[in-house]
């Protein structure tokens, strides 16, 4: 299973994908879409979860693309 992949707003405007943990961004964006559609493509590839943060940078979205038990536990 790879990192977990965040999209977040980038301090000099536009967005940022960053793998969990890591000091620079993987990919910079100028929109929230084009964020969010590479980020996916990496989750996936890894097998990782994705959080998408909103412009205040609290987590407002989550995917999972890792081998989740189904049915769930519980």
């Amino acid at each position: 299973m790879g990192k977990n992949q965040h999209v977040t707003p980038h301090k000099d405007g536009g967005w940022q994908v960053k793998g969990e943990n890591n000091l620079r961004a993987t990919v910079r964006t100028s929109t929230q879409a084009e964020a969010i559609e590479r980020a996916r493509e990496i989750a996936r590839r890894q097998e990782s979860e994705l959080f998408i943060h909103g412009k205040n940078g609290r987590i407002r979205e989550r995917d999972s693309y890792g081998n989740d038990p189904y049915p769930p536990k519980g």
